[in-house]
């Protein structure tokens, strides 16, 4: 009995990594059109293989952007961006204006190509496609009896069943060592013998197995708000996320105790907000997004959650003071989950599970480990235990075999040197991430230090921006131990 539930929860499935061949990509020519909301860019699809091991087998279309440099006599090469989530979308990241391309400085717009592409699964490019009745039954991630983890666990086969069958293929190739060989593949159309690349955030990860795959192929690299790949303790996980959310809650609540501005000044910030989780669980909390409704206690953290990533101190502290003077709403049974297979026809897309679960294995050995689990996390982070990181858990319970691109130390030899760049207060990627990471590079890499608070730093000041772009033109990193001050 106790080995089955520990084959269904998916328990220490941690294979070593999928061979990743090092021979180059075949050149293909790129048949660019123009595109983008001021006609500026081009967009172009790459046909690629879905399983590289198999590279006459299935094929997918990547989805590709590119801005050319502004001012050709200056330019330097091609910057490949490497988007974040995952789910987030490279190719809008170029295509757009505002909240697009505005990302990188004029300075970088003028002497590089930028590039971008939506990875394998995500946005245009063969995305994971699933049926919108079971998206929409998706339990909550935060369990609180072996029921509802069990529950959890067949939920989550049925999604990936319902998720499979529509996605085709590339489902079960959605891991981003694939996408590293779909980089090198972009490289090759473009022409280039060796890229510039700067990831963000998931991308980071991307950087960090390609410099470990094709460490000859690159000039430079930023890994901005960075991926920790060698935590391979489920706890261990868990536990420096939700420490990295404390950590910015601890900011939050100190700024509104120093600043008059914000909307809780004078206050018990953390008195105001135990109240309104306590308010939440009883589910008496009016959703903002519809008054009608209960806000779930998950969801109200995941709100602070996403305001530290700004950070939009001020924004939250209003909404919070909006919430704390609300009237309760009627308590309503909760909706039955979905029990059986989707028979609707709408679909919808999961741009997250497909990707992160087979780049990470985070085993559960049933809901007592589970619930040890939440126990130790409430005790790191009281006000932020249950915030998003904990779906990467819950989503990936189950999983059916072992994952393609599991945890490991980096190991990168040969390459160009590299620039990592974090702020000290990320509630995402925590600044302890970043340190580990510039460790197991060593002399490879350079550790940049925002010394503020926020989820990214490349846009933090003139100091982050012109540091990074500096290296990226020159290729000439800053001295070690650089920092560059709040703004």
């Amino acid at each position: 009995m106790q080995r089955a539930v520990m084959m269904a929860a998916g328990l220490a499935l941690v294979a070593a990594a999928v061979p990743v061949m090092s021979q180059p990509a075949r050149a293909q020519s790129i048949a660019w059109t123009k595109c983008g909301d001021d006609g500026k860019a081009e967009c172009a699809t790459l046909r690629l293989p879905v399983d590289w091991a198999r590279p006459d087998g299935p094929s997918f279309g990547l989805a590709i952007a590119r801005r050319k440099a502004k001012d050709p006599d200056a330019r330097v090469g091609t910057l490949v961006f490497g988007p974040g989530g995952p789910g987030d979308s490279g190719v809008q990241r170029v295509t757009r204006v505002k909240g697009g391309i505005d990302r990188f400085s004029e300075r970088l717009q003028n002497r590089f190509d930028i590039v971008s592409f939506d990875p394998r699964g995500i946005g245009a490019s063969n995305p994971v496609t699933c049926s919108a009745e079971l998206l929409a039954a998706r339990p909550s991630p935060v369990m609180k009896s072996r029921k509802e983890f069990d529950a959890t666990l067949a939920y989550n086969k049925r999604l990936r069943d319902d998720c499979r069958t529509r996605t085709g293929p590339l489902y079960d190739h959605a891991d981003t060592l694939s996408t590293v060989r779909d980089v090198d593949a972009l490289r090759a159309a473009l022409g280039e013998t060796r890229l510039n690349f700067h990831g963000s955030s998931y991308g980071t990860l991307l950087g960090e197995m390609y410099a470990e795959t094709f460490p000859k192929r690159f000039r430079t690299m930023v890994l901005e708000s960075v991926d920790d790949h060698s935590l391979r303790d489920t706890r261990r996980f868990v536990n420096s996320e939700v420490a990295a959310a404390q950590d910015s809650f601890d900011q939050f609540a100190a700024w509104c105790g120093r600043t008059e501005e914000c909307a809780l000044h004078g206050r018990d910030v953390r008195a105001l907000w135990r109240d309104l989780r306590a308010r939440a669980a009883r589910g008496t909390l009016p959703d903002p997004r519809d008054p009608g409704s209960a806000l779930p206690e998950f969801d109200l953290v995941v709100l602070a959650y996403k305001a530290f990533y700004g950070p939009d101190w001020a924004e939250l502290a209003t909404k919070l003071a909006a919430l704390d003077a609300s009237k309760p709403v009627a308590t309503r049974a909760a909706s039955p989950q979905t029990s059986g297979t989707a028979t609707g026809t709408a679909t919808g897309t999961d741009p997250f599970t497909a990707q992160f679960c087979s780049d990470w294995s985070l085993p559960v050995r049933g809901y007592s480990d589970y619930a040890k689990i939440m126990r130790g996390a409430e005790k790191i982070a009281p006000d932020m235990s249950q915030a998003r990181p904990v779906v990467a858990v819950s989503a990936c319970l189950g999983w059916p075999g072992p994952v393609k691109n599991p945890q490991h130390k980096l190991r990168v030899k040969g390459s160009a040197p590299i620039l990592l760049a974090n702020a000290v207060h990320d509630p995402a990627t925590p600044y302890s991430w970043a340190r580990t990471v510039a460790r197991q590079l060593g002399r490879t890499a350079t550790l940049l230090t925002y010394e503020g608070s926020g989820h990214g730093s490349y846009n933090r000041g003139p100091c982050m921006q012109d540091t990074i772009d500096h290296y990226l033109i020159t290729g000439e990193r800053p001295a070690p131990g650089t920092t560059c001050p709040a703004t």
